[in-house]
C-alpha cells in the first residue's frame, strides 16, 4: 500500500422512517490505499451497501443524510458541486452495483450505455468508443461481443448483465473501484474469471478496490485487509490472513463458523449466528451484538465498547468487544485460541 487514496472519517448515514431515525452507518472510519483491496463484510443489513453509496453521495436528502468526512485523493467529496461529482463518478471512482437489472437502462442497448460513458469521460468518437466497448465485453467474458453491443439488457442472463456492469465500471480505468457483491448471480467458473480480472486490473493499472461482499471465500482470494460490519458499525478490522487465522470478535467467529468447509465431515451441520440484528431505530444499550453473543458478560449489556487497537498491533488490528479488551485486570485476549478466550471471559463474567 503506497498511501491513502480514500480516507473516510466518522461517516454517518441516516434515514428517516416511521419508527424514527435509522442510522444505517454509524461512525465508520477507514482508509483505502493505492493498489490496496479492502473488503467490507457482514450480514445483509449491516450497512455495507449504504457505506458504498454514501461514498459517491448517491444518498441525499430527502432520502437520507450523510455526514462525516470523505476525502478522495485529497478532495473533499462532501463539498463537491454537481459538476465535480459528475467528473468524479465513473472517471476516478467507479461502482459495480449489486443489482444489474435495475442499474442498466432497459430501453437503451448495452452498447449505447457503454459508449456513453467512454464518450463523456474520455472524449472518444463513436467508432473508437464502440471498438473499446467491444474490447470491454470481450474482457469480461461475453461471447460474440461485437454483435451483443446492439442487444438490450433483457436479452442477457443475470450473470451476463453483471459482467456488463463490471465492463462499464472498468471502462475508464478508475483509480478506485467500489464493487458491491460483484460475483452475485455468477457461477463458480465466471466468479474465478471476474476475480482474476480484478486482480489484473489492480496489478496493471494500480486500481484500488473497495469490495463489498458476504462471500468470505472471495475475500480470502482478493482482499489485503478486511473490515467486519455489524449493525452499521465496524466491529473488527485486520489484515486478511490475520483475521482468518485469529479473529478477535465473537461476531467474526460466527461469520467464519457459518462458512461451509471442504474439510468438514459429511453430515456436520452449519453453525448459524442465532438471533437477529438489532432495530437501528432503537438499538439496545451496550454492545449491539450482546443479545446474540454466547460470550457476553454483564458489562456487554450496559456499556458500548469502542473500536480500539489490539496492543502490539496498533494501526494494524482493531476490535470492538469488551471480551477482547478487558478480561481480568484489564488484560487482553492476546494469543489465545477461541476456546481459551471463551473460558477466560466466562471466568470473569
Amino acid at each position: 500500500m503506497d498511501g491513502a487514496l480514500l480516507e473516510v472519517t466518522d461517516l454517518r448515514t441516516e434515514f428517516v422512517s416511521r419508527g424514527g431515525v435509522v442510522r444505517a452507518v454509524d461512525d465508520v472510519s477507514f482508509t483505502v490505499g493505492t493498489r490496496e483491496t479492502l473488503a467490507i463484510v457482514g450480514e445483509s443489513g449491516s450497512g455495507k451497501s449504504a457505506t458504498a453509496l454514501s461514498l459517491l453521495r448517491l444518498i441525499a436528502p430527502p432520502v437520507g443524510r450523510v455526514s462525516g468526512g470523505i476525502r478522495f485523493a485529497d478532495v473533499d467529496v462532501l463539498a463537491l458541486d454537481a459538476e465535480g461529482l459528475r467528473r468524479l463518478r465513473g472517471r476516478d471512482v467507479a461502482m459495480v452495483f449489486q443489482d444489474p437489472m435495475t442499474s442498466l437502462n432497459p430501453v437503451l442497448t448495452v452498447g449505447l450505455q457503454l459508449t456513453e460513458t467512454l464518450s463523456t469521460h474520455l472524449g472518444l468518437g463513436r467508432r473508437a468508443a464502440r471498438a473499446r466497448a467491444t474490447e470491454l465485453l470481450d474482457l469480461v467474458g461475453i461471447p460474440d461481443a461485437r454483435r451483443r453491443l446492439d442487444d438490450y439488457p433483457h436479452q442477457f442472463s443475470g450473470g451476463m448483465r453483471q459482467r456488463v456492469m463490471i465492463a462499464m465500471a472498468l471502462s475508464c480505468a478508475p483509480k478506485l473501484l467500489i464493487a458491491d457483491e460483484p460475483t452475485t448471480a455468477l457461477d463458480v467458473t465466471i466468479q474465478a474469471q471476474i476475480l482474476e480480472l480484478l486482480k489484473r486490473l489492480r496489478r496493471e493499472s494500480g486500481t484500488a478496490i473497495l469490495l463489498i461482499t458476504h462471500d468470505l471465500g472471495v475475500v480470502a482470494g482478493l482482499a489485503d485487509r478486511v473490515a467486519v460490519m455489524y449493525a452499521g458499525q465496524i466491529v473488527e478490522m485486520a489484515p486478511t490472513r490475520a483475521l482468518f487465522a485469529d479473529p478477535r470478535m465473537p461476531y467474526t467467529w460466527g461469520l467464519l463458523d457459518s462458512m461451509p468447509r471442504l474439510d468438514a465431515r459429511r453430515g456436520d451441520p452449519l453453525l448459524p449466528i442465532r438471533g437477529s440484528p438489532p432495530d437501528l431505530a432503537a438499538p439496545p444499550p451496550g454492545c449491539w451484538f450482546a443479545p446474540r453473543c454466547a460470550h457476553r458478560r454483564s458489562i456487554c449489556t450496559r456499556a458500548r465498547p469502542d473500536l480500539l487497537p489490539v496492543p502490539g498491533q496498533e494501526g494494524d488490528r482493531l476490535v470492538r468487544c469488551w471480551g477482547a479488551q478487558t478480561v481480568a485486570e484489564g488484560g487482553w485476549l492476546v494469543g489465545m485460541d477461541r476456546a481459551s478466550a471463551a473460558a477466560a471471559v466466562a471466568a470473569h463474567a
